[in-house]
């Protein structure tokens, strides 16, 4: 794995729960963060404000729920318009 330009090692105190500084930047990195919300969230990390990490995850949470929904909103569409055409086809029998 990569280490990110300016990651401490972590404290004994602070792997309690994570296993290793790279598995939750690998974490992060799986759940779509982009490289500057892992520097802030390691930032964080590394002055053990939890506060801020929560709200940086909650924000990114969202930002992918939306997402979701829009695409929820398109398949939703899309299966409008397959019952269209096969209503239309089963009526021209």
């Amino acid at each position: 794995m990569s280490r990110i330009k300016g990651m401490r090692e972590m404290r004994p105190e602070q792997t309690i729960g994570y296993g290793s500084k790279e598995a939750v930047v690998q974490n992060l990195r799986d759940a779509g963060c982009s490289l500057d919300t892992i520097r802030c969230f390691m930032g964080y990390f590394d002055k053990g404000d939890w506060k801020d990490q929560l709200s940086l995850l909650e924000e990114h949470r969202e930002s992918i729920l939306r997402r979701v929904h829009e695409e929820e909103k398109q398949i939703d569409c899309l299966d409008y318009l397959v019952y269209q055409i096969k209503n239309r086809k089963k009526q021209a029998r």
